[in-house]
């Protein structure tokens, strides 16, 4: 299931926010800030941590892809 983090970058752009900062701020490892850049999956508890840092709900920072058809 493909997972766009796109949002979550416009939004801390918007905020002036940058990866480090969100990334102490949220209490979220390196690791997962890695796996968001990569559009890999992450735990729920990481994206609510991001949430609850920036004020948002889990649609202003992820969407689901439509899985592309052969």
């Amino acid at each position: 299931m493909p997972i766009s983090y796109n949002r979550l970058w416009k939004l801390m752009i918007d905020k002036n926010i940058n990866k480090t900062k969100l990334r102490s701020q949220a209490g979220i490892s390196s690791n997962a800030m890695a796996k968001l850049g990569k559009n890999e999956s992450v735990q729920v508890e990481v994206l609510a941590k991001i949430c609850s840092c920036l004020g948002c709900t889990m649609d202003d920072i992820m969407e689901v892809l439509p899985e592309e058809k052969e």
